[in-house]
């Protein structure tokens, strides 16, 4: 047989419908011209054919002419009689001589993929799967290795379309070729941004094959996806040689039922196949956008030497079956720091794993940069801690990093922190300024570190403990507590630089003004674990300013009267509703309050509280908030907190009492509205019935456990002129805590009442030794940022 003969067809899927000419002569003119279009479409699939096996064919001669040691010639001629003894086409002898040799993937895959194109014989299989990768191989561009793929590998999976999608080193994606999908879909999804979820991102993220049943389930956009919204579809990424250089997505028209790991296989191969294209493949940064020049290593060097941070080029290496096993250290520049203080010439050239063992420890260095050149994904961090192994002793630093690919290698970038040099200059300039303590507090371990000065500042011996920033509020005087509570929320609560003024009274009867200014260190998941900072005494420049005062002119006595009508004004806001109330005396029963006028000092708020014993024995708690603020809020709240003292010596129940005080809300001048929990603690029993108005319920402390009181009905007071209030009971055993709030101590603006009563919970459930504490520690801890006025009643059953 000749090597010229014609190969017989593959099976290429569904044929055109043809025309029904039943009836019609053959001889008559429609006739004639339907047998000359079908002898044309005829020989039109035969040259298809043969070009397809052609590069085959000649494959298998190379393969003959190696193994055989002849000639091309000889090698043609045994082609053809082994072809006639074996009673196959030219082509599908090729198929078998070829899979012989190569022992690949393609061949490996061939049982699975008769499995699923029902129908196919063996040979006509691997026939279209050497055709494919014969087709992608010789393909000049993506666009015919997609058109390759969906004819000879994927239409007899039941497969309907496919996209080859190019990964760019900013993390977009570009559609580098498509088939099955038309023009319009492919241009108006032919570029991807960066950090856009789709299909094919989410195989280049997660780097294994994703496979859906169905588009509905993922929920992510991708082409084609209006087509076939049932459909299944599978994101498999390209790569060779450790680095991903796209995604193979493929479309079925429907639910795609789970695949053997044979099929899971093949198409692993065939994104290979993709991969081979795409390393000669330059995206675009953009829509009409040119092509992105990629640097190598060598301009790579010269970038990192311009720059004014310690930096590496890493460029891959591989092994022999093309895996990527580590990366070496092509060069460092003149910055480099080595944790382990080594100098570059030991470090450059080698291997990163060598140089740097634990990289593939916890910090997972050498994982981040091999996901880095892997999907081109930049990656950034702060504060990763660096081993190094010298001599069987671990060196640890701190270091900024930074890792980018550029090309076909990585730039590895760290500022290593040095926390020796930065103690020591917080104590050189302690010692220049003169009167300045610095301190640093590690608020996970409890550790506190305070210099020489700081304990003098304070009268303390160095021999003392240091005082905790949480009781600070216990060294300052009581005037001062508004100001450090907001110095502590600002720094502890909202991570913020802070600073704050006020008298420290010391042990020995001195008492000193005090400047305290600190600043919040986060780890590298953002959580606060250190504060550090300085005191300052400024008694000097306070008693200075002080004699200075009686000199000043009319505009310093203009301003002296403002700062008076501030002060008196905050004096108002304590007469009506003091910061906190001395304690009643309840056998078996521990009562405190708290108050924290609103931030904006000239704003009288209708926030107020009541904690008192009835005649019955019974103590009277409650809580509540007028809408609004200013002088007619303020008389307001008086009147509904007084009103409510009057009505509960009737005797009557909580329930009862909100319905009473309702009315009267609702005949005040102006429709006042207000919310409010009214509850009667029963000492003898210890049980306590409540009800509410429209205010958040109380919350229970028991052990370690925080969790709000169950809802009962209540609407709030003054809205409607007649309402019930439902009445609840809870039975309370010793060490119990009950707290009741106004809204001003969790309300955000950014956030859910859920997620702000959540936080709550958490800081209750930590409770102090005493009430007072809890309070105090709910105060200094509320995330709230509402400006408005908070109180808290407390009780604690002993």
């Amino acid at each position: 047989m000749s090597t010229t003969e014609q190969p017989r067809e593959p099976a290429a899927g569904p044929r055109p419908e043809q025309p029904d000419l039943a009836g019609v002569s053959p001889t008559s003119p429609v006739g004639r011209l339907a047998a000359t279009v079908e002898r044309l479409r005829h020989e039109v699939r035969t040259a298809q054919a043969e070009a397809e096996g052609r590069a085959l064919i000649e494959l298998a001669k190379g393969i003959l002419v190696e193994r055989l040691g002849c000639g091309p010639a000889q090698a043609a001629r045994q082609l053809a009689e082994l072809t006639e003894q074996s009673k196959v086409t030219p082509l599908e002898f090729a198929v078998e001589v070829i899979n012989q040799a190569a022992r690949d993937r393609v061949a490996e895959v061939t049982d699975a993929f008769l499995a699923a194109a029902a129908g196919a014989s063996e040979r006509d299989s691997a026939v279209r799967l050497r055709a494919a990768e014969s087709g992608a191989l010789a393909a000049d561009d993506t666009q015919a290795v997609a058109d390759s793929l969906l004819q000879h590998a994927l239409r007899p999976l039941g497969a309907v379309a496919v996209a080859v999608w190019a990964a760019d080193a900013d993390g977009s994606l570009t559609l580098a070729g498509s088939a099955g999908f038309s023009p319009a879909e492919a241009t108006r999804w032919r570029y991807v941004p960066p950090e856009v979820a789709t299909v094919a991102r989410r195989g280049l993220t997660e780097r294994t094959g994703q496979w859906f049943v169905s588009l509905a389930e993922t929920g992510l956009p991708t082409i084609g996806r209006h087509v076939h919204p049932d459909g299944g579809r599978v994101a498999v990424p390209a790569g060779t040689g450790g680095r991903i250089h796209g995604v193979l997505e493929i479309a079925w028209p429907g639910p795609l039922a789970p695949q053997p790991p044979q099929v899971v296989r093949q198409v692993e191969a065939l994104a290979e196949l993709c991969a081979h294209t795409l390393e000669t493949y330059t995206p675009c940064q953009g829509p009409g956008q040119e092509p992105r020049v990629l640097p190598d290593a060598a301009e790579l060097m010269d970038l990192a030497d311009g720059l004014h941070d310690p930096a590496l080029v890493l460029v891959p290496c591989v092994d022999d079956s093309g895996q990527l096993v580590d990366f070496r250290i092509q060069h460092v520049n003149s910055r480099f720091l080595d944790p382990a203080g080594r100098p570059r010439a030991v470090i450059s050239g080698a291997m990163l794993l060598e140089a740097y063992p634990m990289s593939a420890g916890k910090s997972e260095l050498f994982q981040r940069v091999e996901r880095v050149y892997a999907t081109g994904e930049p990656f950034r961090t702060r504060r990763m801690q660096l081993t190094a192994l010298v001599d069987q002793v671990s060196l640890s630093a701190v270091a900024d990093i930074s890792i980018s690919r550029h090309g076909n290698s990585v730039l590895l970038i760290w500022r290593i922190e040095d926390e020796t040099a930065r103690l020591a200059s917080l104590l050189q300039h302690a010692q220049r300024l003169g009167r300045i303590g610095g301190f640093e507090e590690n608020l996970l371990t409890g550790e506190i570190t305070w210099n020489d000065e700081l304990f003098h500042l304070y009268g303390r011996t160095p021999a003392s403990s240091p005082v905790p920033l949480e009781e600070l509020p216990a060294h300052a005087h009581p005037d001062d507590a508004v100001a450090i509570g907001r110095f502590l929320r600002t720094l502890l609560n909202h991570r913020r630089p802070a600073s704050a003024a006020f008298r420290l009274q010391r042990p020995d009867g001195v008492t000193r003004h005090i400047r305290v200014v600190a600043e919040p260190v986060l780890d590298a998941d953002g959580r606060l674990f250190v504060v550090r900072g300085a005191y300052q005494d400024i008694s000097a420049q306070h008693w200075t300013e002080v004699a200075l005062a009686a000199t000043r002119d009319q505009l310093a006595h203009t301003e002296q009267q403002a700062t008076e009508r501030n002060r008196l004004t905050l004096q108002l806001q304590h007469a009506i509703m003091p910061p906190a109330q001395a304690p009643l005396r309840v056998p078996g029963l521990e009562i405190a309050v708290r108050y924290r006028p609103a931030e904006t000092e000239q704003l009288v708020g209708g926030d107020w509280y009541d904690a008192v014993v009835l005649p019955s024995g019974l103590v009277l708690l409650c809580v509540g908030d007028v809408a609004g603020h200013g002088i007619e809020a303020a008389t307001s709240m008086v009147v509904l907190r007084n009103a409510l003292r009057g009505l509960a010596v009737t005797g009557a129940g909580p329930g009862q009492l909100l319905s009473w005080l309702n009315i009267v809300a609702h005949h005040l001048t102006g429709a006042v509205t207000a919310t409010a929990v009214c509850a009667l603690y029963d000492p003898g029993r210890r049980t306590l019935r409540w009800a509410r108005a429209g205010h958040l319920p109380p919350v229970v402390v028991r052990g370690r456990e925080a969790a709000p009181l169950p809802l009962v009905k209540g609407l709030l007071l003054g809205a409607v002129p007649e309402a019930v209030y439902e009445e609840a009971e809870v039975q309370f055993a010793p060490e119990d805590t009950l707290l009741m709030y106004t809204d001003g101590l969790i309300e955000r603006r950014d956030r859910s009442v859920e997620e702000s009563l959540t936080h709550l919970l958490t800081t209750a459930s930590s409770a102090p030794k005493t009430l007072d504490q809890q309070l105090d520690r709910l105060l200094t801890y509320s995330r709230s940022d509402t400006d408005d006025d908070t109180c808290i009643v407390g009780i604690r059953v002993g």
